[in-house]
Order: C-alpha cells, then sequence, then structure tokens
C-alpha cells in the first residue's frame, strides 16, 4: 500500500489534508491585495480610511481543469475581487478578524472552493512594522 499523497508532496496542512481526498491541488490566490477602508477599533481609527493588505489563496476543487482554454470552463475570480471591493466599500468594519471571517465565507460560498486562507494586514500601524495582520485558514465541511 503506497502513503497518502501529503506524505510524500505537501507542506502546506491544508494541501495535506485536500491531497489525502485527492490528487491534485489546486490554487488560486491574490497577493497583496490593496484595498483602503475604514477599519479598526480606536477612537482615531474611527471616521479614517486605512490602508489594509489582503492576501487570499482559494483551493480549488481539482476536477476544474479548462480542456479548450476558455474562462467559461474555469472559476472567474473576478468574482472575488468584486466581492472584496463590495465588502470594504461604503462600512466600517472594527476588526481584522471580521473581516478576514466575511472574505472566507464570500469565498466558501462558490462551490468550486474547497478552503481558504486569508490574511489581513493593517500597513500603517507602526512606523518599524510593515504590517500587523491576522490570518484565518477554513475549510469547506464533509
Amino acid at each position: 500500500m503506497s502513503p497518502p499523497h501529503s506524505e510524500i508532496t505537501a507542506s502546506d496542512p491544508v494541501e495535506k489534508i485536500l491531497l489525502d481526498r485527492w490528487p491534485e491541488v489546486r490554487k488560486i490566490f491574490f497577493r497583496n491585495l490593496q484595498v483602503d477602508m475604514q477599519i479598526g477599533v480606536h477612537a482615531h481609527e474611527k471616521g479614517r480610511i486605512q490602508p489594509v493588505r489582503i492576501n487570499i489563496v482559494m483551493y480549488m476543487n481539482a476536477g476544474i481543469v479548462p480542456r479548450a482554454d476558455s474562462i467559461t470552463e474555469v472559476f472567474n475570480y473576478d468574482l472575488v475581487y468584486a466581492g472584496v471591493q463590495d465588502l470594504v466599500e461604503g462600512r466600517h468594519i472594527n476588526l481584522q478578524e471580521t473581516l478576514a471571517g466575511e472574505i472566507a465565507s464570500m469565498c466558501l460560498d462558490f462551490e468550486e472552493v474547497l478552503a481558504v486562507r486569508i490574511s489581513t494586514e493593517k500597513t500603517d500601524i507602526y512606523p518599524v512594522v510593515d504590517g500587523v495582520g491576522y490570518e484565518l485558514v477554513r475549510m469547506r465541511p464533509g
């Protein structure tokens, strides 16, 4: 009997779990998506816009493989980009934990997405720190 795929190929714990179920893992990611939004719990953060860096990794159903090199055969990541913009536009969010959780829920609403890794960073908190952030990993139940 051969070992599970995860023992051979993956260092990412989410990939290990998925590779135990399927022969390959596919990911779509957004690296350093910069949004300007209202976020924070402190009085000096209320009513002002702050830069936030968002990273999203969506672990996709491995069966989604284009055969004819057509956008109609794959997941349209424009939906996620637009969804993030809708989540942050015109509202104040107190916590990065709330922001990451809402993005994760939005991503998992797409049936093609099996799991997500979301990180958020406020990039102007301390002058000697590139970012202060939060990370969330969530898998579809089952």
